[in-house]
C-alpha cells in the first residue's frame, strides 16, 4: 500500500507534513471477495500477504495460488458453489489461474469490463481502508499490518457497509 494522503489542520502558516520515504521495498498487499448468499447476511473474506523484502524469484503480492486458496476457504466457509465476479488484474486472468479455477467444479467465473472499477464492490472497501488509515504514522511493517488487520475485521463485523458497498455498484446480486 502507498500511504493514503488525507486532510488535517495545521497552526496557520504552518502546513503539517507526513514524511514517507521510499527506503526499501516491503508492502502489505490484500486481496478480498466480498459474499452474498441469499437469506444470510454479507460477508467480507480477506487475506494479508507481506512481502519485506528484496528476494530473487519471489512475487511482491498474491500468486495465483494464494488466490486459489482464499477461493477454497471462502468455498468452505460459504458451504456451497460460488459465482465470482472478478476484475482483470493479470494473475485473475493468467494461464495458471485459469487451469486453478478449471480444476474447482464448485466455481463459476464472469469477468468484468477491461476498466469498471465502479462494479467492483471490494474497490469501494479498499477505498473504504484507506481512507481510515489516512494521515497515520506507523513505523514498522508489522504496526501497519496489524492496524490494516483490525479495520478489515471491524469492517467485517459491519454488514450494513458491505451491503452498501454493493449497493453503489447497481448490480443485482440476488439470484432471480
Amino acid at each position: 500500500m502507498r500511504p493514503p494522503k488525507g486532510r488535517t489542520r495545521g497552526r496557520r502558516g504552518h502546513t503539517p507534513t507526513v514524511r514517507v520515504t521510499a527506503a526499501g521495498t516491503k508492502r502489505v498487499s490484500m486481496a478480498a471477495l466480498i459474499c452474498t448468499k441469499s437469506g444470510h447476511r454479507s460477508r467480507l473474506i480477506c487475506r494479508i500477504h507481506l512481502d519485506r523484502g528484496p528476494a530473487k524469484g519471489r512475487r511482491k503480492g498474491f500468486a495465483e495460488t494464494d488466490y486459489a486458496r482464499l477461493l477454497d476457504a471462502a468455498h468452505q466457509q460459504l458451504g456451497g458453489p460460488i459465482v465470482l465476479v472478478r476484475d482483470n488484474l493479470h494473475t485473475h486472468v493468467s494461464h495458471t489461474m485459469r487451469e486453478l479455477i478449471a480444476a474447482r467444479f464448485w466455481l463459476t467465473v464472469y469477468q468484468l469490463p477491461p476498466y469498471a472499477p465502479e462494479f467492483n464492490p471490494v474497490e469501494g472497501e479498499w477505498s473504504h481502508l484507506k481512507r481510515s488509515l489516512a494521515n497515520l504514522t506507523k513505523h514498522s511493517l508489522d504496526q501497519l499490518t496489524a492496524l490494516v488487520k483490525t479495520r478489515l475485521k471491524q469492517m467485517q463485523y459491519r454488514p450494513g457497509l458491505i451491503d452498501g458497498l454493493i449497493t453503489k455498484t447497481g448490480l443485482d446480486f440476488q439470484p432471480p
